[in-house]
C-alpha cells in the first residue's frame, strides 16, 4: 500500500481530499468518482433488503484518518462517526506516533465461541466427560455441516465444556465449539453449526438444549497493539514532556484502579475501533458487547489499555482487546460504503483489520488522555461541537469562523446561542455589505535570504492577520487605518498605490473606481509579511465583488507580481503564505514548492517588533551585492541555512523545540554574517535566550523590524522580559492548530 502519510488532510475541502487519495494512489479513479458523485451512499432500495420496515436510510460523517504505520505497513483508517475531535485526535496520534515506527500489532488466533447450553442434567460432572470423551465425533460432525470453510482453511478447531451452576443451585453444561471463520466475522455460520449438533450434544449429556448461540465474548480472539511515544513529543505549552508523560501515565493508573473512570476511558477507545468497524460492515455492537465483557472478565472492570514508562524514558501504549471481524460475508456485498471502507483501509484479511482496528482504538486513547492530562479534554472537543452548531444554522463565508469565535467566547456552547450570534451577525452583515478578503501574515522561522537564491524556507501562517474590503465608487480610494493611510490611489505613485494598481491592472478593472478599505493586526515593515497579506486580501475582496473565481493559485499570482514592485526579487514565500494560511517549508523553483507540514499543536513561538522598521527591497538588494562581490561564501552561507530549515522543519513538525531552538541560534549567526541583523535585533534576541527562549532569532529581511523565539515551558517569561524591554509583542494562538492569530 502506498504511504498513508499525508500531510495537511484536515485543511482541505472534501474534493481536494478525495484528489489527494487519488493521486497517492490510495483511491481508485473509480472509488474517487463514486465519492464526488456520492454513488457510495447506500440506497434505500438496498436497504430496504436488508433490514425490515425501511423508509429511507440516515446518514453519518464517512471520515479518513491518515498516517498510521501498523507494522511497517501505511494504513488509511476509514471512520463513520458523529463527535467531534475523534478523528483529528486519532490523525495527530498517528503521526506522532508514526516517527517512531508507528504501532505494532498481532492476533494469536481468531477464533469465534458457538455455545450450546444444556439443562436438567442428572450429574453435570459425568456429563462433562461424556461430551470431552465425544470430542472427535462432534468435530467431526460440526465441520460436516459446513465442508467450504475447511476446504478455505478454517473450520472448528476444538470443543471446550465449562460448568455452570444457576440459580437455584440446578447445574448446567456450556459446551464451545471454537470456530476458525477464515476472514468472515462468521455468526451467521457459527450460529448454523450450533443447531445442526445441539441435538447430539444434548444426547450424550442426557439433558435438554436451552440455547444454541454464538458468543460475543470473543476471547479467543484477542489482538494486542502497542505504540511508543518519546517525551520531547509531548510537550504542550508550559507542560515539558515528562511531565505529560507522567500525567498521561497516572490517568492510565485511575482508570486500573476505578470502574467509573475505565468505563469513559474504554468508551474512548471504542470510539476509534467502533468507527472503523462501521465504516467496513463489521458488528460494532458485538464488539462493543465483547470489549466490554472482557474488561471485566476477572470481577472487576478495567481499562483495555495500559501506559508506563519504558526503560528508555518513553511513554509505552499497550492494548488487548477482543476483536472478531470480517471483511467478506454479511451486508457487505449490499452496502457499497462498507465495500469502498475495507478497500481504503487497504487491508488484506480480517486479521489485518483486527490489527488497525487495535491501533486505532489505542490511538484514541492517547488523543484523549494527553488531552486529559494537559488543557483538558473539553477545549478542542467544544471547539469541534461549536462549529457543528453553527453550521447547522446556515450561515456561511467569513461569518461562519466569526459565528464561531463568538460562540466559543461566550461560554455556552449550545445550539440556542449558536442561532442567536448568527441572527445577530446576519443583522449586522446582510447580503449587500461590502464582499471581505482576509490574508494571512508570516513568521520565518529560518530559511531568510537563502530562500531568494532556491533554498529553503520555514514559514508559519499568522491567519486572520489582515482584513479588505471593496465597493464600486465614484473615485479609487484606500482606507487603512491601522497604518494612518486615507486617500485617494494616484496612478503614478508608488508604494501600496502601485501595489493596487497593479492589482486591478491584473483583475482587468484598471479603468473603474472602487472604495477599499483594509484593516491590518501587522504592522507595516516588520518582516512580518503585511505587503503579501495587503494584496491577497484585497485580490480575494474583488474576487468576490466582481464573481472571478479565482483559485488561491491566482490570487498566489497576482500577489507575487505586487510583491516584485515592493521588493524588486522577492522569495514569493509571504505571499505563498498570506495566501494558503499554512505552515509549510518552501522553496522557489521555476515555480513555488511547498511541502504543508501537520502540527500537531502550536508552537510555543514568541514574535517581537523592534522600533526600527526592516526594508526589504534594500536588504535583498545589498545581501544580493555582496554576493555577487563574495559569490563562494556567500553560496556557502545560503547552503547551510538551507541544511537548517530542512532540520527544522523535522524538529517542528515532531514538537521537539529544543532542538528547532538551537538550529535558529545557529541561523542568526549566519544572517549575521550575511549583514542583516543590527543591534536592536541582536539586543531582543538576547533578552529572549536570558528569559528561557530556546532559540531567537530575526525573522524577515532584517535590518530592522522583529524577532521570532522559541520558547518551550517559557512563553510567559519571554513575552514579560520584551516588554518590559519596551517591545511590543505579538501572541499566537490556535484552534487546534489550525487557526493562527494575532
Amino acid at each position: 500500500m502506498n504511504d498513508s502519510l499525508i500531510s495537511g488532510f484536515y485543511r482541505l475541502d472534501i474534493r481536494q481530499r478525495i484528489e489527494r487519495l487519488e493521486q497517492r494512489g490510495l483511491l481508485s479513479a473509480d472509488d474517487a468518482s463514486a465519492l464526488r458523485e456520492g454513488r457510495h451512499v447506500l440506497l434505500p432500495a438496498a436497504a430496504d433488503r436488508i433490514i425490515e420496515n425501511v423508509i429511507g436510510v440516515f446518514g453519518l460523517p464517512f471520515a479518513i484518518s491518515p498516517n498510521f504505520i501498523v507494522n511497517g505497513s501505511g494504513r488509511l483508517a476509514p471512520m463513520v462517526v458523529e463527535e467531534p475531535s475523534i478523528v483529528a485526535g486519532l490523525s495527530f496520534a498517528a503521526a506522532l506516533a508514526s516517527r517512531n515506527g508507528g504501532f505494532r500489532a498481532s492476533c494469536d488466533e481468531s477464533l469465534l465461541a458457538g455455545q450450546i447450553h444444556i439443562t436438567n442434567i442428572a450429574d453435570a460432572g459425568a456429563a462433562a466427560a461424556s461430551i470431552e470423551a465425544a470430542a472427535d465425533e462432534l468435530l467431526a460432525a460440526a465441520n460436516a455441516v459446513h465442508p467450504r470453510l475447511g476446504e478455505r482453511g478454517g473450520g472448528v478447531r476444538d470443543v471446550e465444556v465449562r460448568r455452570l451452576s444457576l440459580p437455584g443451585g440446578e447445574a448446567a453444561l456450556a459446551v464451545h465449539l471454537l470456530v476458525d471463520t477464515c476472514d468472515a466475522m462468521g455468526a451467521n455460520l457459527v450460529n448454523t453449526i450450533c443447531e445442526a449438533i445441539a441435538p447430539r450434544v444434548a444426547e450424550i449429556c442426557g439433558g435438554t438444549v436451552a440455547m444454541r448461540i454464538l458468543s460475543n465474548l470473543a476471547d479467543r480472539s484477542l489482538v494486542s497493539a502497542r505504540v511508543s511515544y518519546l517525551p520531547e513529543q509531548l510537550a504542550v505549552d508550559d507542560l515539558d514532556g515528562a511531565a505529560v508523560r507522567d500525567a498521561i501515565v497516572m490517568t492510565s493508573d485511575i482508570a486500573a484502579a476505578d470502574p467509573y473512570r475505565a468505563a469513559t476511558h474504554n468508551k474512548g477507545i471504542m470510539n476509534g475501533i467502533d468507527a472503523v468497524a462501521i465504516a467496513t460492515g463489521n458488528d460494532w455492537r458485538a464488539i462493543e458487547a465483547g470489549a466490554h465483557a472482557y474488561a471485566g472478565i476477572d470481577g472487576q472492570y478495567r481499562p483495555l489499555s495500559r501506559w508506563s514508562v519504558g526503560s528508555g524514558g518513553e511513554l509505552v501504549g499497550e492494548i488487548r482487546v477482543p476483536l472478531k471481524v470480517g471483511i467478506v460475508g454479511g451486508t457487505l456485498a449490499a452496502n457499497p460504503a462498507a465495500a469502498l471502507g475495507l478497500r481504503i483501509a487497504g487491508v488484506e484479511s480480517a486479521a489485518e483489520l483486527a490489527e488497525l482496528m487495535a491501533a486505532v482504538g489505542l490511538a484514541q486513547n492517547f488523543a484523549a488522555l494527553r488531552a486529559l492530562a494537559t488543557s483538558g479534554i473539553q477545549k478542542g472537543h467544544m471547539r469541534l461541537h461549536a462549529r457543528s452548531l453553527v453550521a447547522a444554522t446556515g450561515i456561511a463565508g467569513e461569518r461562519f469562523d466569526e459565528a464561531v469565535e463568538q460562540l466559543v467566547a461566550s461560554g455556552e456552547i449550545s445550539e440556542t446561542r449558536a442561532r442567536d450570534i448568527a441572527a445577530q451577525l446576519q443583522a449586522e452583515r446582510p447580503q449587500d455589505d461590502a464582499p471581505m478578503g482576509t490574508a494571512a501574515g508570516k513568521v520565518i522561522l529560518l530559511g531568510e535570504h537563502a530562500a531568494v537564491y532556491g533554498k529553503h524556507a520555514l514559514a508559519l501562517p499568522i491567519a486572520g492577520a489582515v482584513t479588505a474590503t471593496v465597493q464600486e465608487s465614484e473615485r479609487l480610494t484606500l482606507e487603512v487605518p491601522d497604518w494612518k493611510l486615507s486617500r485617494e490611489i494616484s496612478s503614478d505613485a508608488g508604494g501600496v498605490d502601485a501595489a493596487v494598481g497593479r492589482i486591478l491592472e491584473n483583475l482587468g478593472v484598471r479603468r473603474r473606481d472602487f472604495t477599499i478599505r483594509v484593516r491590518s493586526a501587522l504592522p507595516r515593515a516588520m518582516g512580518l509579511g503585511s505587503s503579501a497579506a495587503f494584496a491577497v486580501a484585497i485580490v480575494r475582496a474583488f474576487d468576490r465583488l466582481l464573481g472571478l473565481s479565482l483559485d488561491d493559485e491566482r490570487v498566489n499570482e497576482i500577489a507575487f507580481d505586487c510583491e516584485k514592485l515592493a521588493h524588486g526579487n522577492p522569495s514569493g514565500v509571504d505571499n505563498t503564505l498570506a495566501t494558503f494560511a499554512r505552515p509549510m517549508l518552501f522553496c522557489k523553483g521555476d515555480t513555488f514548492q511547498v511541502e504543508e507540514l501537520e502540527l500537531g499543536r502550536t508552537p510555543p513561538i514568541v514574535i517581537a517588533c523592534g522600533h526600527q522598521p526592516g526594508v526589504t527591497h534594500e536588504q535583498v538588494a545589498g545581501v544580493r551585492a555582496r554576493f555577487e562581490a563574495q559569490p563562494t561564501a556567500y553560496a556557502a552561507i545560503f547552503d547551510q541555512i538551507d541544511g537548517l530549515s530542512l532540520a527544522g522543519a523535522k524538529a517542528l513538525v515532531a514538537g521537539e523545540y529544543a532542538e528547532l531552538g538551537q538550529l535558529m541560534n545557529i541561523c542568526q549567526g549566519l544572517l549575521n554574517a550575511l549583514g542583516v541583523s543590527t543591534p536592536e535585533l541582536e539586543r531582543m534576541v538576547e533578552i529572549a535566550r536570558q528569559a528561557g527562549a530556546a532559540g531567537a532569532k530575526l525573522t524577515g529581511a532584517g535590518g530592522g523590524g522583529s524577532i521570532v523565539a522559541v520558547c518551550p515551558g517559557a512563553v510567559p517569561a519571554v513575552v514579560t522580559a520584551l516588554r518590559s524591554a519596551g517591545y511590543a509583542t505579538i501572541d499566537l494562538g490556535n484552534d487546534r492548530e489550525v487557526h493562527w492569530t494575532t
